[in-house]
């Protein structure tokens, strides 16, 4: 399965893209707060937690896992009282409905582009495990959508946080916690900007540097901030034992359809980006 491998160690940056735009778009924010949610934050705790039920902002904080809990109890579980997760999760989608118009086009959308891989996704979701993936268990149980730009959305969520899920479980292994795994992965230079990570996961000055000072005594970090040997070395045994974790759907959809659909969503993922589906100033590579 070399196909299927490479295409679980590139999600980021073909599918992912084209789930995770739907959180800096306007249009998930209109949607949210006309359902009863306050505008801000709460949008995105409840929006993504909502398909679990109404948890509580511990279960969420577990779940998204490098957020500040302080932060998470801000907002959770008041959004529930605003608005029921039912409710939530339908005008995600139509929330969704509005970004992809906006940044793709109709033509786009109803293209048989669009609709091939819509199919391919939704059928790479066979392999997806629940066991031990509470994100994705929760994202499994809703019903499906019927408008082909819809089903691909929502086929690329649930193989995103199933993959989450696992990546969780390696960073647990590898003895990480939500904020040492934030500031490790900045120290990459392929997720966050520090500025960006601290600002929107809820640390403060103080906690970001304990945990810098912390990856520091452990080796993980050197004096400047960046990564040792041993903590590429970490790095990339957790993104081996997330890529092995993730394999399920991409084995499960095989060699020859895993690369079709990889050609399909490339494209498309781009074409987002070029709209500015992402703002500047928050990732350290261009998305």
């Amino acid at each position: 399965m070399g196909e299927a491998s490479r295409v679980t160690g590139r999600f980021r940056g073909t599918f992912d893209v084209l789930h995770s735009l739907t959180y800096f778009a306007p249009e998930t924010e209109a949607a949210l707060t006309g359902a009863g949610l306050r505008p801000g934050r709460m949008t995105y705790f409840a929006g993504r937690a909502a398909p679990m039920g109404a948890v509580s902002p511990g279960v969420v904080a577990a779940t998204f896992y490098n957020f500040n809990p302080d932060l998470v109890a801000k907002y959770i579980p008041r959004a529930w009282t605003l608005a029921t997760p039912e409710k939530i999760v339908e005008a995600r989608f139509e929330a969704v409905d509005a970004t992809l118009t906006r940044l793709l086009g109709k033509d786009t959308l109803g293209s048989e582009q669009v609709a091939e891989a819509a199919e391919l996704a939704r059928e790479a979701t066979g392999g997806c495990q629940v066991d031990g993936r509470p994100l994705y268990a929760g994202h499994a149980g809703l019903g499906w959508p019927s408008e082909p730009h819809l089903v691909l959305w929502h086929a690329i969520t649930l193989l995103r946080e199933h993959r989450g899920d696992g990546h969780i479980a390696a960073l647990v292994l590898n003895g990480l916690d939500g904020l040492d795994a934030l500031v490790s992965h900045t120290a990459t230079g392929k997720g966050f900007l520090a500025a960006a990570a601290k600002a929107s996961r809820g640390w403060n000055d103080e906690q970001w540097d304990g945990a810098v000072a912390k990856l520091r005594d452990r080796g993980v970090l050197d004096a400047e901030g960046g990564l040792t040997e041993a903590g590429n070395d970490l790095r990339e045994r957790i993104e081996a034992a997330t890529n092995v974790a993730s394999m399920g759907p991409w084995a499960h959809l095989g060699e020859e359809k895993t690369k079709r659909l990889h050609e399909l969503c490339g494209p498309l993922s781009r074409q987002a980006v070029e709209a500015g589906a992402f703002p500047a100033n928050v990732f350290a590579t261009s998305r």
